[in-house]
């Protein structure tokens, strides 16, 4: 019984037995300001319409493969224009799956670093190269190393997060028209948090034939629903689609996303609050000395400690029953880094009620 085993073990490829599984800690009974999630309810009429129309769904028979009235909804919501493409997938992370197999073997992916972690490790799973190009000290991008980098590396994908995470900042648009310009492959743009950042490639994409937006409905407020989708040249999305699994997109979330697109308007009132809260988060952690606070175009503040520790800060904080992001020793990032979200104006107040308590005096 043990040989089998050991033979199966090593039937696995030794690149998935060196990686880490990406961990998602218990949050149970705390405040949960981890997880870069929209913190508000749906109004209850809102909800009520919507549960009226989850009572109608037939859970018995499959899906629309295609969602196309989710699809069509989702259209006119985002402005998405006829000639172009749209694929969907069960969260963004299966759409950068769906990119990376479809490419060549031995194709590389490129991606500035420190971005967002499932770049690289989709990219390991596959078995295909990941090169990280350092960012700048001002968490801009390096636009002569990424450039020397395509040059070097040639790669089939380049990811760029936009707004980064988990940075926060908004790359400068003229620098990633220079790193689409440069690129023999695909550039990916991940405008996951877009509604925040209120800046959008998404009008630029019929003139830009390597490129293709990614996003994602989780920030918006539909976390739950495991919904993304790409937009992009209509014959690159076909080819896509083609290794995309059947039924990807359930009926719940279908019925519920479609819902949530004809009532964009409380959604998007929901981010202009979240922005005002940003920024009244962002004012109050400025006036700690021991924290060095960095620009946000996002719904989350990545912060550093001046003079202690992260994991005791961390700790103190979910032993008073909050729980943030303790940042892992990241290459780019500076020591005793932690990121928070912003959440509803009374859980932003009791995190730095409780910060300053844990900081003590300056």
């Amino acid at each position: 019984m043990q040989q089998k085993h050991k033979k199966i073990q090593q039937l696995i490829r030794p690149e998935i037995q060196q990686m880490q599984a990406y961990h998602v800690p218990a949050s149970s009974g705390l405040v949960k300001l981890d997880a870069m999630e929209n913190p508000f309810r749906w109004p209850e009429d809102m909800q009520k319409k919507w549960l009226e129309l989850l009572s109608q769904v037939e859970p018995n028979r499959y899906p629309d493969p295609s969602a196309q009235k989710m699809v069509l909804a989702l259209r006119e919501c985002f402005k998405v224009e006829p000639q172009l493409g749209v694929l969907l997938g069960n969260g963004s992370d299966e759409l950068i799956q769906l990119i990376l197999m479809a490419m060549k073997a031995g194709s590389r992916v490129l991606a500035p670093a420190p971005s967002f972690v499932m770049y690289q490790q989709i990219a390991q799973a596959l078995g295909m190269p990941f090169i990280g190009v350092p960012l700048a000290k001002d968490f801009e991008l390096d636009v002569p190393a990424m450039l020397a980098a395509i040059k070097s590396h040639d790669p089939a994908v380049v990811f760029l997060a936009y707004p980064n995470n988990p940075t926060a900042n908004l790359f400068n648009d003229e620098d990633l028209l220079a790193i689409i310009e440069a690129s023999n492959g695909l550039v990916v743009i991940d405008e996951a948090y877009q509604p925040f950042a209120k800046k959008t490639f998404l009008n630029r994409v019929k003139d830009l034939p390597n490129v293709v937006v990614m996003r994602t409905v989780s920030k918006l407020g539909l976390a739950g629903l495991r919904l993304g989708f790409l937009v992009g040249d209509q014959a690159l999305i076909e080819q896509l689609d083609k290794i995309r699994l059947p039924y990807n997109i359930n009926v719940l979330t279908q019925v519920t996303a479609r819902f949530a697109f004809e009532h964009i308007d409380v959604l998007d009132a929901q981010a202009e609050e979240i922005c005002q809260q940003r920024e009244l988060l962002l004012t109050s952690l400025n006036q700690f000395a021991q924290v060095q606070v960095f620009p946000s175009a996002a719904n989350f503040i990545l912060f550093a400690l001046r003079n202690d520790s992260a994991a005791r800060v961390f700790e103190a904080l979910k032993a008073a029953g909050l729980l943030i992001k303790k940042m892992a020793p990241t290459a780019g990032l500076p020591e005793n880094c932690l990121r928070v979200t912003v959440g509803l104006s009374e859980e932003n107040q009791l995190f730095i009620t409780q910060l300053g308590s844990i900081l003590g005096p300056e």
